[in-house]
């Protein structure tokens, strides 16, 4: 059901107010616990944590190979797949503006692509397309389908020497669409970024403008986050930053280049967005709060799809965790060649966890288990046993 403009406007109004930051020495355990991951074989850290006890921000590790400063704890990094969740809200702004249908077919929008007719935009969102992702597929039997070059799965050098080229999202569905669905759509789960890219074009059709325009007028505006880009094709990260590697072989040396600016065109509404934690707090916290869609629209969006991932459901951008102890967090991580996002929040809000870790990474993803590592401890620190609520 779509909202009236009065009601969206009220949604737009309200307020997320930052919790004071609580002194250092008081959460020991969490400066602890990001100095352990930095020492697990990461670069840097930045960590904000926002719950009951206020707010408490602190970094660890360095801010660049060879100097001795911390990552800056409002630098601006690459938030990879969290950009899935902004794109997402996004649509639902306009599905609560009468603009956009969850249910009807894509190809009523985008009729161009000739896409199967029974390909909803929730299936877009909820990735339930069948549709093969740009940036390669790996099957059940372990096939490997290779799309565009990537940082992962190959030497990484071809990746590296084409880091500055721009890739329109139109040529990324036609390559995508040129591959065999996955499946037939509604009949299964498979994470695609082309989903998303279609969805950036679905979006830029019904508007008439440009992605980077309807963000900033349903999402970026509203909410006041300064420190969130949409940056297209630009390789440009704004200051302050923390600096993330790539190491790969050349000529059988191994060679290890910052990788900071590179054009993320590649991987386009799939994961392109830049942004800090305090924004991605922002952000997460007035969409589980209430203060960006309307509730039937929340409900949707946190309406998990089985993923075959253990106690983890897919619903429309986000993913739905059940916790050991019985509670559930809505969260979306991200990875995009360097940077690694978490973003983890209560159903309500009230309790949430940003942060950004940076790299020297690989085509073989060598960083991987210790992420996964990084990821569950922080988890279990900042959302602890009894604390965590379910979405009844």
């Amino acid at each position: 059901m779509a909202s009236t403009p009065t009601d969206q406007d009220t949604f737009t109004r309200q307020t997320v107010v930052s919790l004071p930051a609580a002194a250092g020495p008081d959460r020991q355990e969490l400066q602890r616990a990001i100095d352990e991951i930095v020492g697990s074989g990461f670069v840097g850290a930045t960590l904000r944590v926002h719950d009951e006890r206020g707010e408490w921000v602190g970094s660890a590790g360095l801010a660049e190979l060879g100097g001795t400063a911390k990552p800056p704890t409002n630098g601006h990094f690459r938030i990879g797949s969290n950009t899935k969740t902004f794109t997402a809200a996004l649509v639902l702004r306009l599905v609560a503006e009468g603009r956009i249908g969850l249910d009807v077919p894509a190809a009523d929008y985008l009729p161009e692509f000739e896409l199967d007719p029974r390909i909803t935009v929730r299936m877009l969102l909820q990735h339930t397309s069948g549709v093969f992702n740009h940036t390669g597929e790996v099957y059940a039997d372990g096939t490997v389908v290779l799309g565009i070059p990537i940082p992962y799965g190959t030497t990484g050098k071809e990746w590296v020497d084409n880091r500055f080229a721009t890739y329109r999202p139109e040529e990324l569905v036609r390559l995508a669409l040129s591959k065999p669905a996955r499946f037939e759509p509604g009949t299964g789960w498979s994470y695609s970024n082309t989903n998303y890219v279609l969805v950036r074009l679905l979006i830029e059709k019904v508007t008439g403008r440009s992605l980077a325009e309807e963000m900033q007028r349903l999402i970026i505006g509203p909410l006041g986050l300064s420190g969130t880009v949409v940056p297209d094709a630009s390789p440009e990260l704004p200051e302050p930053h923390a600096h993330v590697y790539y190491r790969y072989e050349d000529a059988g040396q191994q060679q290890t280049l910052d990788i900071t600016r590179h054009n993320p065109s590649w991987v386009s509404t799939g994961g392109d967005m830049i942004s800090t934690t305090q924004d991605l707090h922002t952000f997460v916290s007035a969409l589980n709060g209430g203060g960006l869609l309307p509730a039937e629209l929340l409900a949707e969006m946190r309406t998990p799809h089985p993923t075959g991932i253990p106690n983890m459901g897919y619903g429309l951008g986000v993913f739905v965790q059940d916790t050991d102890s019985g509670g559930t967090l809505i969260t979306h991580n991200g990875g995009i060649a360097g940077y690694a996002t978490l973003m983890f929040s209560t159903p309500d809000g009230s309790r949430a966890l940003t942060a950004s870790l940076t790299c020297v990474d690989d085509a073989g993803l060598s960083i991987a288990a210790a992420l996964q590592n990084a990821q569950q401890r922080l988890v279990d620190e900042v959302f602890s046993a009894g604390q965590t609520e379910s979405t009844a």
